[in-house]
């Protein structure tokens, strides 16, 4: 599209410039003649008054001599009775040409070696006299190089210019097609962020806010289903855990092996889909202005929902700083699954009796959820952590950790696994109120203070507070 505007408008431009100064060129050259035969006309005419009053040779020759030069005028004064005609100065028309002016009583032009001779009649009493005045062609030709030089060069400007324009418009016009191009190849190998600027020709800039509105449709789309494709399949683990408890106390009968053997695929059927939905990497987003929930109100209704699976295990459950409101920018689905994940894995890996705590923290900037048990604790954290980013290891899908760190990074905060008081495992999710990236100095145990309506609340980064 580029080289045809730009071929397009040198083509126009170059008509256009050969129609205008080859007539113009011509004129010039017109008009550089048309000066000089003026300028011969007019030293013709200074002779005209000495032949009307006398034809004597000596004065005639002072006459021409003053008017021009001898190389450049000479005079034929026809013959008076017994005295031959007279030419005074260089004759260079033919004898031909002199006769047919004299005999037309007419002024007239003859071409002669290196260029023109004027032919001016005058009539005198003898006869008609000729004055002939040669004009050589470089008077002819004077300023007419020059002239068609300016126009050659003002026709190349012009020529250079409309394609410096027209190449500057393509520009415009085919940077914002190539990059919808680009957007669109991004958008077919798997890139769904790929975005085109909004720029260009109001056509162009339509189809870029019709492409960008269909890649925000399709990622919408795309994070509709994974999310409930993750969503419910992790949901399932739930009453699955309950099951699998449950099928651990009906003993050894046939028809409870068979239980525990459905339970168990049933679980690896789960296992599948969330792993098959992690494989599309589906990034939590941020709340936007006014979204969030109450964790206090989510956590409260979670632990209601626990703590009959707890009271049929014997488990004693504690549940600290519930009580009052606690809002945070985090969709209560997101904080419903975090907290799920994190309850079902005390339950999945702790023995039936384990103690377990959960803990809400309000700071000013910041709220902290602890989730502690009294279990036989993780060996190697870092390991679990790293389980939490990849694809799970035998036994689990890793994806409940991973659903806890991406709903704490969304808020620009963090997850930490330690040892809890209870001598078990805590998991500490930290929930930036501020969007602030969270402090990463100090070691495990470091406290943070901050003072909160008079009184100051500390909070232990990797051990449940009391």
């Amino acid at each position: 599209m580029r080289w045809a505007l730009v071929k397009v408008c040198l083509a126009v431009t170059t008509m256009v410039v050969v129609a205008f100064a080859v007539p113009l060129g011509l004129v010039i050259k017109e008009m550089a003649r048309d000066r000089a035969f003026s300028n011969a006309e007019r030293e013709a005419a200074v002779v005209v008054p000495a032949l009307s009053i006398t034809t004597d040779r000596d004065q005639l020759e002072r006459v021409v001599a003053a008017a021009g030069s001898d190389d450049g005028m000479a005079v034929h004064l026809p013959a008076d009775g017994g005295r031959p005609a007279l030419d005074l100065g260089r004759q260079r028309a033919t004898a031909a040409d002199i006769a047919a002016v004299r005999e037309l009583g007419r002024a007239s032009t003859a071409e002669v070696p290196g260029g023109s001779a004027l032919l001016q009649p005058v009539a005198l009493s003898l006869g008609t006299a000729i004055v002939e005045v040669y004009v050589p062609e470089s008077e002819v030709s004077n300023g007419v190089g020059t002239a068609w030089a300016v126009l050659a060069a003002v026709g190349a400007a012009l020529v250079v210019g409309s394609v410096a324009v027209a190449d500057r418009l393509g520009v415009r016009m085919v940077q914002p097609a190539r990059r919808l191009v680009e957007g669109a190849h991004e958008l077919g190998e798997g890139k769904l962020g790929s975005r085109v600027p909004e720029e260009g020709p109001s056509e162009l800039r339509l189809a870029a806010v019709a492409f960008n509105s269909m890649a925000d449709q399709v990622v919408q789309l795309l994070a509709n289903e994974r999310e409930l494709a993750a969503d419910l399949s992790h949901r399932l683990r739930t009453p699955l855990t309950v099951l699998r408890l449950n099928a651990a106390s009906l003993g050894d009968s046939p028809a409870a092996e068979q239980t525990r053997a459905a339970v168990a695929q049933l679980e690896g059927e789960v296992d599948t889909i969330i792993r098959t939905a992690r494989e599309a990497k589906p990034q939590t987003a941020a709340a936007g202005p006014g979204a969030g929930c109450d964790a206090a109100e989510v956590l409260r209704e979670r632990m209601a929902f626990w703590s009959a699976l707890a009271e049929d295990e014997g488990r004693k459950v504690r549940v600290a700083g519930a009580d009052r409101p606690v809002r945070i920018p985090v969709v209560r689905a997101d904080l419903v699954a975090a907290l799920d994940a994190l309850l079902g894995n005390v339950f999945r890996h702790t023995p039936e009796g384990t103690a377990f705590a959960v803990d809400l923290h309000n700071g000013e900037d910041a709220v902290i959820i602890l989730v502690s048990d009294a279990g036989p604790g993780i060996p190697d954290p870092r390991a679990a952590m790293a389980r939490g980013r990849g694809s799970g290891s035998a036994g689990s899908t890793g994806l409940g950790l991973d659903i806890v760190r991406r709903l704490a990074e969304s808020t620009g905060g963090d997850v930490r696994i330690g040892s809890s008081v209870l001598g078990g495992t805590e998991v500490r999710i930290w929930i930036q109120l501020d969007g602030r990236e969270p402090e990463r100095r100090g070691h495990r145990g470091a406290v943070r203070r901050r003072r909160q309506g008079g009184r100051v609340v500390t909070f232990n980064r990797s051990r449940s507070l009391p």
